[in-house]
């Protein structure tokens, strides 16, 4: 069937199609044009777990999602379809995760691991596979982009969109990273592992393409990375200043538009879950006190797609799944709004916005 057929015949307004893709929708990855790259991926968490489950909790809560996006009603016409995770990365993170366990237990009780070889032999095998998973998500990413599609990275924990990262800066010569986080990330080789979560944006500056990247939400971090951001290419807004501005007067539209101005012309977003109030995303893996709301992380990337910047993709990391669907529901309608933040900028059809009470 083409997606005219498909277009003409399918009832958004019906749940969602359990054999279907992501959001239920019936397209196929061909008759799709952004392509979500899951990658189930959490071997150097050093606190909470969890993360790897993150694609499987929001895809299933996306089936829940209603597809008439008051901002973009018309976003699911344009196709989005959940790919295959890389080859075995599911069964790989467990593995490594669990042989990562007994060297941060080391660390934390003071040893050094140079004092025993079997638990420094362990961590260069670790490094190892995650090159191997950051090469993995480099590879796909590019076979989807040289096929025409917009992708975008779910993850997993915050290391997995590096090679996301690695791809786009083969086709764009300059771009920023806008970053919603509780943390800055910028440690170098986190205990000892090169690809740790707490080093993606460390990572990301090794990239040369990048050009900066702007900092939002931020409220724990270390001394080493406070030495990096005011070094580097990194422009940070921490958690504690916003809220200040906002006690003297200024409104978050106004600090929108300071965040979005200090922004290149190309820009990709990475959320970390953990960026938001700890109510939406409980378990997530390293909550802290403080952040922003649901609806401020909304406007600000619809505020983005609006200006003169271009969204040259994204990625969503460390949805991690409770007791309950609520963490795999706040996942999949982010990820919703984000692909059609994403789509707009793109000069995408995603239709008009509804407008109420006119």
């Amino acid at each position: 069937m083409t997606k005219e057929q498909i277009l003409e015949n399918f009832d958004p307004s019906q749940p969602g199609l359990a054999d279907a893709t992501i959001f239920g929708l019936p397209f196929s990855a061909e008759q799709s044009e952004i392509i979500v790259i899951p990658v189930p991926w959490e071997v150097t968490v050093s606190y909470g777990s969890g993360a790897s489950k993150g694609p499987d909790a929001v895809l299933d809560a996306s089936f829940q999602v209603d597809l008439n996006h008051q901002e973009f009603p018309d976003l699911w016409k344009l196709g989005i379809y959940l790919d295959k995770a890389p080859k075995d990365l599911k069964k790989k993170s467990k593995k490594y995760k669990k042989q990562a366990a007994p060297i941060i237990k080391a660390l934390e009780s003071g040893l050094v691991l140079d004092h025993h070889a079997y638990l420094s032999k362990d961590l260069e095998e670790i490094n190892y596979a995650c090159s191997d998973m950051v090469e993995a998500v480099r590879a796909q990413t590019l076979n989807w982009m040289q096929r025409g599609k917009k992708v975008v990275v779910l993850g997993g924990d915050h290391s997995t969109p590096l090679g996301y990262y690695q791809a786009l800066a083969t086709a764009y010569e300059n771009f920023g990273i806008l970053h919603l986080d509780a943390h800055m990330d910028l440690r170098i080789a986190y205990e000892g592992f090169t690809y740790s979560h707490a080093s993606i944006m460390y990572n990301a500056l090794q990239i040369p393409q990048i050009s900066k990247i702007v900092q939002v939400g931020i409220r724990d971090f270390c001394e080493q990375e406070v030495t990096i951001a005011l070094h580097d290419r990194v422009l940070v807004h921490t958690d504690m200043d916003l809220k200040q501005e906002t006690f003297e007067g200024k409104t978050w539209q106004q600090q929108c538009d300071t965040i979005i101005a200090s922004l290149p012309e190309k820009v990709c977003v990475s959320f970390d879950i953990d960026g938001m109030y700890s109510w939406y995303c409980p378990n997530t893996g390293t909550p802290v006190p403080g952040g922003f709301s649901y609806e401020q992380a909304a406007y600000l990337l619809s505020r983005l797609a609006e200006s003169n910047k271009e969204i040259i993709g994204f990625d969503l990391v460390e949805v991690a799944p409770g007791d309950d669907d609520w963490d795999g529901n706040v996942g999949a309608r982010m990820l919703f709004h984000m692909c059609g933040a994403f789509a707009k900028s793109q000069k995408m059809n995603v239709g008009n916005k509804i407008a109420f009470n006119k």
